[in-house]
């Protein structure tokens, strides 16, 4: 795993305990790092821009983002234990008319409460801060109660 991304990790986790936020459950991140950390550390995709769907940092943020989701709107103490059976669904490139190329990808989420979830989520090339960078939007099946991405998380898959 590089360096970078497990010191951006801990500098995070380090940053929730400042702030008052519950930790996560060590052994949660110790899976999921394990598991990222198992998966090729390419920093691109096969077409040389979008990120991978195993790509770790990718992972990582869906972890990281969902425990912000839960504290803040679901209010279950639901975490990402790991994440297993990552693939890709389907993949548009960039073209005239549609200038971001996107990855939809899915996955299972082993969730800390012992149930998997079915996990769907996009990586859309050059979309992250100020368009630098890739940026993952994802919907963890029956954990959408917004129905942000549609029912079963349609949008995403």
């Amino acid at each position: 795993m590089p360096v970078d991304v497990m010191a951006e990790l801990l500098e995070a986790l380090n940053q929730n305990e400042q702030a008052g936020m519950k930790p996560m459950k060590r052994p949660g991140i110790a899976a999921l790092v394990l598991v990222a950390s198992l998966v090729p550390a390419s920093a691109a995709g096969p077409d040389g821009k979008v990120a991978a769907c195993d790509e770790p940092k990718m992972l990582m943020a869906i972890g990281k983002r969902f425990a912000h989701a839960d504290k803040h709107l679901l209010k279950r103490g639901l975490a990402i234990s790991v994440i297993t059976g990552v693939h890709q669904h389907r993949f548009h490139k960039s073209r005239e008319g549609s200038p971001i190329a996107r990855r939809y990808c899915g996955a299972t989420a082993h969730m800390n409460d012992g149930r998997k979830r079915t996990l769907f989520y996009l990586i859309e090339d050059g979309m992250g801060f100020a368009g630098y960078g890739d940026h993952v939007e994802f919907c963890i099946n029956g954990l959408d109660p917004l129905r942000a991405y549609g029912g079963h998380c349609r949008v995403l898959r």
